[in-house]
């Protein structure tokens, strides 16, 4: 029997009559350490601050955010640790409500009138399997995702309920490793047992990751007939689709996911730009709009959704509906560097439109210089380097695809971004800002290199993690600067700081080049450093001095 009554609990509940409920409930059941919030916002500024180990939320949260929303933003911005029990507690039976809430798995799903005796064994049962996942969780959390893979073989047996979800988690983390043949055969194994449908989805993910864009597509079409309530499966097929040059098609699949589950924020973003590109303007805008209109609730208001609904709008000559867009973002959002050059774009767009070119090249020219130090996704960098050239702007344009290229996330932003000038005949500006960073890696590597040679190990961290800095986007980079670190580590012992910087770094990297022949190597030599100097995986904080501390952060910040 799990023991609850040392649970950090957060409830989310609108009415005061539930929260009095739900207070009754979880002090009969010993648990004291309750906090409320009553509303999304109250509760993701707790979140922000403080742990907890489960969140009690009510799908109806009154004016504002729903409890589905607010879930949809909790996963999508990590706010939450897998750790965290999430349940879902509802009386909402709408299929659609129901099937976009589950689509976020939520620990749990509970339908109300809610008694004592289902709170308490649901509570039970997710703290259970918790308990038994935990260890898993803490190797991933800490950067040991060759560990946890080890662990979760061994778990497959002793716990034979679990099996298949030990084994999912098993090839996910293959799947996170770049190794795409371990994660297939694992899906494979699973399949032929029984075909359930995320292990058939994780075999078409691989054959994505391949290219194998035909045979991806099979599996899915088939997914999609079979098992029509898994949405998932439609955002794959879409995404498959969208990679084969099938626009039209990529868009249907779309359009079949927002009918199923048309609440999820995400995918109503993503319907709006595939349906552009369709051709399909005014239910781009339908979606936008509503993007939009949700994301007024939300802690986490994107000023992007109010640019791609005034394109949208411009399209179809709605020129006084792009005008009131502009002014809404103008007066409902704060005036951050991505706002700035949001509002900016979606004037220039405007006035361009409009037939007033001087007045958008001028706010335009503003644009793009923001745009470089803001937080922008790269599609929106791309659509203001087309207006950059449509408007003569090549100093500004040249900015942006450096800043773009520096940046990238993964090999499809680098192809688009190429595409994109190759389109437009203006290759020549690509090629040449690829010559330049291939010059800067190499001396800024070499840099590095030097100073481990001569046995500065400070020297060659700090090189490195300048050039990390400089070139966020480049793998190479990114790797030897991991490298660096670990280094440090391997000569002058175990520095808690420079462990957890060389983590992030190697997970940047993989996401960069997952097929990285290097990666396995520096994860190896990551574990070797871990078990040489006997860290425990979430123990490795508390070993740090002061005086460590305060080492590590003088050679990062290029102190040294």
């Amino acid at each position: 029997m799990i023991q609850l009554e040392n649970l950090v609990v957060l409830v989310i509940e609108a009415r005061q009559s539930m929260r009095g409920q739900l207070r009754t409930m979880l002090t009969n059941f010993n648990i004291t350490e309750v906090q409320y919030a009553t509303s999304a916002g109250a509760a993701v500024r707790k979140l922000k601050q403080e742990r907890f180990d489960v969140i009690l939320c009510n799908h109806d949260l009154g004016e504002g955010q729903d409890g589905q929303h607010l879930l949809e933003d909790l996963r999508t911005r990590d706010i939450i640790p897998r750790e965290t029990v999430f349940l879902m507690i509802s009386s909402e039976r709408n299929y659609e409500r129901v099937i976009g809430t589950a689509e976020l798995a939520p620990d749990d799903y509970i339908l109300t009138p809610l008694t004592p005796g289902t709170l308490l064994s649901r509570l039970q049962r997710v703290m259970m399997r918790r308990e038994i996942f935990l260890p898993a969780w803490k190797m991933i959390d800490a950067g040991e995702t060759t560990r946890a893979i080890d662990y979760c073989e061994e778990q497959e047996a002793l716990h034979p309920r679990h099996r298949r979800d030990f084994m999912r988690l098993r090839a996910e983390l293959h799947e996170s490793l770049g190794a795409i043949d371990q994660a297939e055969s694992i899906f494979q194994a699973i399949v032929a047992e029984q075909p359930v449908p995320w292990a058939q989805l994780g075999i078409a993910r691989q054959l994505y990751r391949r290219a194998d864009y035909p045979a991806a597509e099979a599996i899915l079409t088939t997914l999609v007939a079979e098992r029509d309530y898994y949405i998932e499966a439609y955002d794959w097929l879409a995404r498959t689709r969208e990679a084969m040059g099938q626009v039209q098609q990529a868009h249907e699949v779309m359009r079949g996911a927002i009918e199923l589950s048309p609440h999820r924020v995400g995918r109503l973003r993503e319907f709006g730009q595939i349906a552009i590109g369709a051709g399909d303007y005014e239910g781009a805008e339908k979606a936008l709009t509503e993007v939009v209109r949700m994301g007024k609730y939300s802690d986490f208001r994107d000023p992007e959704d109010h640019v791609r609904l005034v394109k949208a709008q411009l399209i179809q000559k709605k020129f006084n509906d792009a005008q009131t867009t502009v002014g809404d973002l103008e007066r409902s959002m704060s005036g951050d560097d991505a706002t700035r050059a949001c509002t900016a774009l979606a004037k220039a767009m405007v006035l361009q439109a409009s037939g007033n070119r001087a007045e958008a090249r001028e706010i335009l020219e503003k644009a793009a210089k923001g745009a470089t130090s803001a937080a922008l996704a790269t599609s929106l960098k791309h659509e203001l380097i087309k207006a950059c050239l449509e408007n003569g702007l090549e100093t500004e344009c040249k900015d942006l695809v450096g800043d773009v290229l520096r940046n990238a996330e993964d090999e499809e932003t680098l192809a688009k971004t190429h595409k994109l000038l190759r389109d437009r005949g203006r290759q020549d500006i690509s090629t040449a800002i690829d010559a330049g960073i291939q010059e800067e890696v190499k001396r800024l590597i070499g840099a590095g290199a030097v100073k481990a040679q001569a046995g500065d190990f400070d020297g060659a961290v700090s090189e490195m993690m300048n050039a990390a800095r400089r070139l966020p986007g480049n793998p190479h980079v990114l790797f030897n600067a991991a490298l660096a670190l670990l280094r440090h580590i391997e000569r002058n012992g175990w520095n808690e700081q420079f462990a957890a910087q060389a983590r992030k770094l190697i997970l940047r990297c993989r996401k960069l080049d997952p097929s990285n022949p290097r990666l396995e190597a520096i994860v190896t030599f990551q574990q070797g450093l871990v078990k040489k100097y006997g860290i425990r995986a979430g123990a490795a904080t508390a070993s740090l001095t002061e005086a460590r501390r305060d080492a590590a952060a003088s050679v990062l910040m290029g102190r040294s």
